[in-house]
This record gives structure tokens, sequence and C-alpha cells, in this order.
């Protein structure tokens, strides 16, 4: 089924407008975020950095700090040494994988510019920020390798005990796996091949609320509060890397704001956190400033991508080989080595290719280490491939769209297996980019383009495509199994009917912004037909939720939601024998719907027994049948059966003043197709936000480092990042083929946006430039590299790399300052 309007909902709670249960306290902040937390007692924590990025650490002197007012202590790497174990790594890509130890506080030597070196615990946060200053440490200076090519070349180590920089190579070969044919005879028998080498530069999760953590160690239990993700992925590394019970650790994680997989992570600063609490049988609370979650919290993407396409003259691809060299930074965090991976599933794309191969170099370097952003690996996927349709469009002299549809999977093909090995289950590309054409206006304005063309016109006009899907809901435990991931993809639920007709739902995905608490109470109405407003949804405390693995790549519906379906479902049938003692019918006879249960073919005038009069009745338990046990709360583990694969179309219409390379965006469509919605204003929601940040990665941000390491974009006021005053209306709409793997027949939506939006950009700004033999940009393409690439003319356009090898070390000079974006 495709449709482009929302479905009439009736009286059915998935499908309609709600606004959000809990942004009336969010927005009114009568909420707990951990900052707020206050507790008797209870000090406060600042951390001393490393300047360098890379040292040896010869000497710390921490008796200044000691003897400063209010100070409690000071903790070193030495005090610590047997304690604090090393920060997990869940996903060893490979069991050739090199990783190094990865201290929460150095002990001898730093491996990045922003590692903690010692922790000031003082009676305020303003006393311990005033000792940290009094920390004196003595370093020797080691060389450092920042730039991502020369590390793989090991021409200086990052970490010299591993004798390399390179952590892990991991391939998928088509022909090897089965799933496709040899890519080296396709490329070999090209009639058109199509080589290209694109940057993704490194980002910076930018989430509204920095990193937070209380830990209060004075009860039975170690309690952390924790601005997380993953609280129970939380609970459980703490355990293991502390050497803690993991019963005697509890993980809550209260309203945070914001996270975009920057808080997908087991910090250095919770360890410490937890260490300080023990060490001083005192509450402890660390705040994170903006500056140091610039420089310390992970980053993002950081990819040098080589690329070989291969197609016969009719525009037919054959084959896609897949090189990819990613930067891990100067240690492993929780996903990091596995993010990459990700993206090699999504190569291949929309698109019918014969054979592929993939392969991945995971290096260190001296930075700050990346792992999961945004998307984690499939926006990195898409930007490549959908930069090399454009790329084949143009060297066949075709519309790109054309060439698209001419490759793409066709909606009556569908269940199809990738060249990758997936299942796409469902999905129609030809009915999303029919609406979004209609909507963009796409015929009028490639007529406009022409014309300003003929004329000359200074302003000259880009059309920019984006079609794309994506695997999300992660994922099948099985699968992450076979990729060596170290946990499962299932998600866990409990519903609980309560005396007085209300229900409490508990989810182990635990949200940061999502709308959980709406889009669970809407999907709970429907499933026991009590009010959405008698519905309440706890998360985040792994003492309530006691079982769950938590919220990132989109699959907190597909999954979580999925679990809390399956835990309804188990409450109706608990309630059956005692509707069917009320009834006087016997179990095999009876219905249910909107709440109520009835005997099949006693006529429309029965009234029935309702579900929350069972509650009450079930509480009393004083005349339940015998054997029914007194409660109606269930259960419910659920393990995907697949991922789910949305998909979608995204035009956007960029404006180039070719005097000044000043970019504005003149209007932007994308129709996406994430199956059934349960709320199409968190979709709304969701698709918005997803499109700024992946339009900020084409247009504005960019972490750069100088030669030695030092972060130059350590502030807001070098990292660019976009404003309401910076975005325009986006034009939005959607296709629905459900899906066919969950009962809601859902997909993800979470990084759609994110995903679809940065090719659709850039395309867009290449698309207007090519004309004067503009063949690539580096990005963010501000209006300084703009203007230079025009400048360079027709056929002196500098390739990629030498355009700017280093990013590292070319920005300071090529590009300041970087953070001069265009209008949008």
């Amino acid at each position: 089924m495709t449709i482009t309007e929302e479905p009439q909902t009736g009286n059915r709670e998935v499908g309609k407008d709600r606004r959000r249960k809990e942004d009336q306290r969010l927005i009114t902040g009568r909420t707990k975020w951990t900052d707020n937390l206050q507790m008797t007692g209870m000090l406060h924590l600042s951390m001393v950095r490393s300047p360098f990025a890379h040292a040896t650490i010869t000497n710390i002197d921490t008796s200044e700090a000691k003897a400063a007012p209010g100070v409690i202590a000071v903790l070193t790497g030495a005090d610590v040494k047997d304690l604090q174990g090393s920060l997990p790594n869940a996903w060893p890509v490979t069991p050739e994988q090199k990783a190094p130890p990865h201290p929460a506080i150095a002990v001898d030597r730093v491996a990045f510019s922003g590692e903690i070196v010692a922790c000031v615990i003082a009676r305020s946060a303003a006393a311990a920020r005033d000792a940290a200053e009094l920390v004196d440490v003595d370093y020797d200076e080691l060389p450092a390798v920042i730039d991502l090519k020369a590390a793989a070349a090991d021409e200086v180590l990052a970490h010299p005990e591993l004798g390399t920089n390179e952590s892990a190579l991991w391939i998928f070969d088509s022909a090897e796996a089965g799933t496709g044919e040899d890519v080296e005879a396709a490329i070999r028998d090209a009639e058109v091949l199509i080589e290209r080498e694109f940057r993704q530069q490194r980002l910076i999760p930018s989430f509204m609320e920095p990193r937070s953590v209380v830990v209060d160690p004075t009860g039975e239990q170690f309690v952390m509060w924790s601005s997380t993700q993953v609280p129970h992925i939380l609970r459980l590394m703490l355990a293991l890397t502390l050497g803690v019970p993991e019963s005697k650790v509890r993980v809550i994680a209260p309203d945070v704001g914001g996270g975009f997989g920057g808080k997908l992570q087991v910090t250095p600063e919770e360890v410490i956190t937890f260490l300080a609490a023990r060490h001083t049988g005192k509450p402890c609370k660390w705040n994170e400033t903006r500056s140091e979650s610039l420089l310390s919290a992970h980053h993002g993407r950081d990819q040098w991508q080589k690329l070989t396409l291969a197609a016969k003259k009719d525009g037919t691809v054959t084959g896609l080989k897949v090189h990819l060299t990613a930067n891990m930074g100067a240690y492993l965090g929780l996903v990091t080595s596995g993010v990459p991976v990700l993206g090699a599933f999504m190569f291949n794309a929309i698109y019918k290719f014969p054979s592929y191969r993939f392969e991945c170099q995971n290096v260190f370097t001296n930075l700050t280490w990346t792992d999961a952003y945004r998307g984690a690996g499939r926006p990195e996927a898409t930007f490549a491939i959908e930069r090399m349709m454009d790329e084949l469009a143009i060297e066949l002299g075709r519309d790109p769209l054309e060439v698209r549809e001419q490759n793409w999977i066709k909606h009556e093909e569908f269940p199809f297996t990738t060249v990758a090995g997936l299942e796409y289950d469902t999905g129609n590309y030809e009915a999303a980019t029919a609406r979004a054409k209609e909507l963009f206006g796409y015929d009028e304005l490639r007529a406009e383009q022409a014309a300003r063309r003929e004329s000359g016109d200074r302003i000259q006009l880009g059309i920019g495509v984006s079609t794309f899907t994506e695997m999300c809901g992660l994922a099948p435990s099985r699968v992450l199994g076979s990729l060596a991931y170290g946990a499962g993809g299932w998600e866990h639920a409990s519903v609980r009917m309560l005396p007085s007709g209300k229900v409490e739902v508990i989810t182990g995905s635990s949200a940061h912004g999502q709308g959980h608490e709406t889009a669970w109470s809407q999907i709970v109405a429907d499933e026991l037909g009590v009010p959405f407003e008698d519905i309440e949804v706890l998360h985040g405390d792994t003492q309530i939720s006691h079982k769950g693995l938590d919220t990132y790549g989109s699959r907190s519906l597909v999954v979580g939601g999925q679990a809390v379906i399956k835990a309804a479902r188990k409450v109706v049938e608990k309630a059956k024998p005692l509707a069917a003692d009320a009834l006087e019918a016997n179990v095999d006879d009876l219905e249910f719907s909107g709440g109520r249960f009835t005997v099949k073919g006693a006529g429309e005038g029965q009234e029935g027994v309702a579900i929350t009069d069972l509650a009450l009745r079930v509480f009393a338990a004083h005349d339940l049948p015998d054997g029914v046990e007194p409660g109606l709360d269930a259960d419910a583990t659920y393990d995907p059966v697949n991922f789910s694969y949305p998909h979608g179309t995204h035009l956007c219409a960029m404006e180039i003043d070719t005097e000044t390379g000043e970019s504005t965006m003149r209007s932007y469509v994308c129709v996406d197709d994430v199956g059934t919605v349960v709320n199409p204003l968190i979709v709304d929601g969701q698709i918005h936000g997803g499109l700024v940040q992946g339009i900020a990665q084409a247009l504005w941000e960019e972490a750069v480092y100088d030669d030695q390491g030092t972060l130059i974009t350590g502030s807001f006021v070098d990292y660019t990042l976009p404003t309401s005053a910076d975005t325009i209306s986006f034009v939005t709409d959607r296709t629905v083929t459900p899906s066919t793997t969950n009962d809601l027949g859902a997909k993800g939506v979470g990084e759609a946006g994110t995903i679809a939006s940065t090719p659709a950009v850039v395309n867009a700004v290449l698309d207007a430039l090519r004309q004067y033999g503009v063949t690539d940009i580096l990005m963010p393409c501000t209006p300084e590299r703009v203007w230079n690439a025009i400048q360079s003319g027709k056929g002196d356009q500098p390739t990629v790399e030498s355009a700017a090898p280093h990013f590292e070390e070319s920005a300071p000079n090529q590009d300041t300052p970087e953070t001069e974006g265009g209008t949008l």
C-alpha cells in the first residue's frame, strides 16, 4: 500500500496528532535534569585535562591544589591505577583488532588533547574549578599523528606500543559471501568507470544539555544519575569495568536534553565520578562545560572514502568497490570500531548492484576518539553513493533522477535481497520520488536553471538529489552476533494494570527527546482500549525498568514499541479467564475490542466487561476462578526478525552567488516513507531536526585541529551550528509502505533526515558550479571554499586531495575562518 496522506484514525490513537505529554514539564522547567540534583553534603568535581595531543606524564604536583580552600581530595591516574580498569569497547569488529587500554584518568601517557590527568574533589563547583588550575603537571611532548592519511601510512604512531596505527581491517566481498558477483571482473569489463575520493569531515555531537553525572554511594547501592542514552548498558559496563556487583549499581537517566549518539557511551567522567564517590563516601557531581563537551566528548564521522563504480554505457550499474579509512581517534569507545561497519551494508543503497566489495581500515590518531553520531555509518554511506550516482549521470549526460530510477529496486520486486545480503521487506521509491518532484516543481526549476545559465546570471541555481534507504531498528541479535557485537538487539517492556483502571507502561527504551511517553501511550490505548490520558510511561531507571538495551539506531518504536505491544497483548490474554468467568462463557468464545470483553454472537446490546473492571477484581482477589493468578501485569522481550528500511527522496535547490561564494537555500522538499506513523507531529519533528543536522554538515560544521593536535573549534564561536534564523521552511510529506516485520508496520525515523540531507545539499551546490569546472568541494561548503572553487576556472579545479590533503593542517590557512557559513 502506498498513500500520500495520513490515514483516517477514527477512534484509534495510532495516527493521531497528539501533543507530547512530556513537553509541558520540559518547557516549563518542571523536570529533573541531572544538573538539577542537589544532595546533602554533595561534593563537586573538576577535571584537569592535557593540553598536549601526545605526551608522557613525568610528574604531577597536587600539593597546592589539595591545600586550596574547600578541596577534599585530588585523584590522579596513579591513585586509581588499580581501581579504574579500562573503558569498554563492545564491538571488536575482527578477532585481530588492536586497541590500547583506555584508562579514565591517564596514568603515564596522554594520547589526545583533552584527556583527563587528574580530578579535583571539592565542596563547591567553583572551588573545584579554582583548585584544578593549581594542579601542576609536567609533560614530555611526543610526536603526534593528526592527519588521517599519515596515520594510515604509520609515519608517526599514536600508540607506539601497538607498533602500528591500524586497529582493524574489515572486509565484505559479495562474491565470497555468495550475495553477488566478482567486483574486480565488473571493473575490468566496465564500459563506464567512475573513481572518486570523498572526505567525511569530523563532526561534534552538540546536544542541548551537556553531560552531567551524580553518584550517591550512601545507600545499599551506588546510585548514578547520568545524562545518558544507555542507562542499562552503562550499569552493566560500570559493573564489569570496576568490579562492582551489578545488583549494587542503579543507573537513572532522568529527562535528557538530547544525545544524537553523543551520549551512547561509557565515559571517563562517569567512571571517575563513581570512583570519587566511593573514595569520599559522599555524593559527588560532575557537570560538563560546553568547551569540555566540544573537546573531549566523542566526535563523529571522520573518514576518507574511495569509491569505484562500474556501469554500462546505457547507465546500468554493474559493480561498486569501496575503501574507507576511518579515524578512530586515540581510543576505541563503546561502538567506535563498528560505526563504519554499519555503513558497509548501505553503500549499495536502493540500487541493484550485481557486485560489491567493501574494505574498511580503522586507524588510530592522537585526536578525540570517534563513535556514533546521528545515523552512525549510514549517513557516510549515503553521501558517498549519492555523490557517485550524480557523477555517473554527469558522465552519461543524463538527468540524475533518471539514472537513479533506472537502477533502483522497483516496488514490485520487494522483498528484495541486496548485494550486501540484507532483505528489504517493503518500499516504493517510485511513489516517493514522484511526490517529491511534484512538490518541488522539479521540471520548472530545471527550466529556470537553464535560463540562468544561458543569461550568465550572477546567482546560479543548483538542484540536488538524494534518494536513500537505511537499515535501522537495531537489530536482530543473531545479526549483531555475526558481526561480533557484544550484546543483542532485543528490547523489553512491561504493562501493569493498576486497580484504579489506570495503566503503567515500563520500557527499556530510554528517551532523550523522542516522545516515547506520548507514542507508547497511543499504542497501549489502542491495544487495551483505555484512555490515552490514563497511561503513564516509565523509563530510564534500571530499578524500575530492570531490563533493556536503550535508545539508538532508530530502534525505539520498531523494537521497543513492539515489545510494548507484545506485553499489552499478554495482559489481554491473562484477563480472558476472568472475563469468561464474569460473563459465564468459554474463553474461546470471547472477543476483545475497545477495552471490553464480549461474547461472540451475543448481539450488539450486550455490555460485556471492561478490562479496567477486571483489574480491580483481580486486586481484591476475593472470588477468582481456581488456578487464576491474582495479577494482570505482563512482561515481554522482543528480538526483531529484521532491520526496518525507511526510505525517501530529498530534493534541494541552492542559489550560489558566484561573486561571493555565498550559498542560499531556495527550497527543500523531502518525501519519506517510514511505514505506519504513530504520531505525525513527532515524526515531523524528527524529520525537521534531522534535516538541520545533515544540512549543517554540508554547509557549516567541522571539527578542526591545528598541526599540534589542538582543537581550534573548541567553542560555538568557532564551531558553527545553525540557528532557527539560518533555516527555511522545509516541505515534507510521506508515502506509506508498512513494514512487514513488526505489528505496527512502522519503520525508524530518527535518523532519516540526517542521512538523506547532506548529499542533497552538496549535490545542489555542485550542480550550480559544474559549468565552472568544479567537480568537488570539501565539506562544509563554506563561502570561501565555494568562491575558491569558482576561481579555479574550467579545467583547473583541484582534486579533493590536492585541495586539502590534510584538513587539520590546511584549514587554518586555507579556509580560515571556517565558521563563516552562508545563509541557509
